[in-house]
């Protein structure tokens, strides 16, 4: 994959700089995080043309941004199976941590390769460097990207630009800017008055136990800052839980209580098939609407999620915000999936013009087990076998022993970096 990464770089270049030949490098490098990348040249020239750098992203999507030398911003995004129309531009919506999306354009230059002209000095630009998520849709499709690395990879784009100008490629290094340290607080500020306590703010999930040793999973997302984490059972008092191992890719973490619970899940070993039943379990608007768990019924619709990721399995069952991390059921009561996240339908309206319905997410047990494998936990496994039904009330009574409220909170020093809970 790397050869085509650099491959994908020059070909950007090759259309964008209006050169009839290509772009050669990278000189020099920027190493931040998964992002690589340096300083390029005009194939034909030999000039100073962008400094860029990307990453494959598990979808097998490329992602790029770039910087030319006039200061220009361009994303770039490719992948191995696309086949595109080049020189057709199409609409496509980009949307970051949730905040309104903009809609610009997307141009081919080739049958695997789309850009994006970032206009300088715009709201893009600024929502762009202080995004930890983006989403793209185009086409019917939804793409999702982390960016919590662009805070140190777009000064690494600057440096390297503002660098070569003045030094020249031949002069290319690393382009990697150091983290500055934090300023020491004014005077008046080293001794805050007794009355101004930090404040916090709270968001909720849900979590299921998975071990006699007190085990408990939720998403990866709903915990992500958390300062305090706190779960509670269905009427009953919260216990604080500790954060023992999280997997930001597949959006799971692991929890431990100080002592034991009385009851855990049990997790099915056999696939699940389209078209089987399933039951969501969960705490979602918490505070808003019930204090109790909901339950939600519904099929399996699609054992692939959004590009096809089969690490998800697409379900009808309704979930809202705060179902997230909860258990997703077979018809037998064993977990089969752990609730992840919904289709925006606002977003999609937006984008297609149609309302999408019951579109939904779960984690599949494949990621769980292996998950639980890696951090050592001992698990409850369970079989499916044909005849194999309980009623979804027997399967909620069972589920209320073991399903918790997660309760995330976030002090006001970091509150501006996440918003807590879903």
């Amino acid at each position: 994959m790397r050869g085509m990464v650099w491959a994908v770089v020059a070909a950007v270049w090759l259309v964008v700089s209006a050169s009839p030949s290509g772009a050669r490098g990278p000189y020099g490098s920027i190493t931040v995080g998964n992002w690589q990348g340096g300083a390029f040249t005009d194939d034909k020239t030999g000039a100073f043309s962008h400094c860029s750098a990307g990453s494959t992203y598990q979808s097998g999507i490329y992602f790029m941004v770039s910087i030319a030398e006039n200061g220009s911003w361009r994303l770039g995004f490719a992948h191995e199976s696309w086949r595109l129309t080049p020189g057709e531009a199409f609409p496509l919506t980009l949307t970051f941590d949730g905040q309104p999306a903009f809609n610009v354009y997307g141009m081919p230059l080739g049958e695997r390769l789309v850009i994006v002209e970032m206009p300088v000095n715009s709201s893009l630009i600024n929502q762009f460097r202080k995004a930890r998520q983006m989403s793209a849709f185009a086409q019917g499709h939804l793409f999702q990207f982390n960016l919590n690395q662009t805070a140190q990879l777009l000064p690494a784009l600057l440096n390297c630009v503002m660098s070569v100008r003045k030094s020249g490629i031949a002069n290319a290094g690393e382009f990697a800017v150091a983290a500055k340290p934090a300023a020491a607080p004014p005077p008046q500020q080293t001794a805050p008055s007794s009355t101004a306590k930090p404040q916090a703010r709270f968001g909720t999930g849900t979590g299921f136990v998975v071990s006699s040793s007190g085990h408990v999973v939720t998403n990866h997302h709903v915990v992500d800052g958390c300062t305090e984490i706190t779960g509670n059972l269905s009427g009953e008092a919260p216990v604080k839980l500790r954060l023992v191992s999280d997997d930001e890719t597949n959006d799971l973490a692991l929890l431990q209580a100080p002592s034991p619970f009385k009851e855990a899940a049990s997790i099915r070993q056999s696939s699940i098939k389209v078209g089987d039943g399933v039951v969501a379990i969960g705490y979602p608007y918490h505070g808003l609407l019930t204090s109790d768990f909901t339950v939600t019924t519904g099929i399996v619709s699609s054992l692939s999620g959004i590009l096809n990721d089969t690490r998800h399995l697409q379900i009808s069952a309704a979930v809202q915000p705060g179902n997230s991390g909860g258990p997703l059921f077979d018809l037998g009561g064993a977990v089969v999936g752990v609730v992840a996240a919904k289709l925006d339908a606002v977003r999609m309206a937006r984008a297609t013009g149609s309302i999408p319905e019951n579109v939904n997410f779960a984690i599949k047990t494949g990621a769980l087990r292996d998950f639980l494998d890696n951090s050592a936990v001992e698990y409850r496994t369970k079989e499916w076998h044909d005849g194999m039904r309980e009623e979804t009330s027997d399967i909620a009574k069972n589920a209320r022993g073991y399903t918790l409220l997660i309760t995330c909170k976030v002090n006001e020093q970091t509150a501006g970096a996440r918003k807590p809970g879903n």
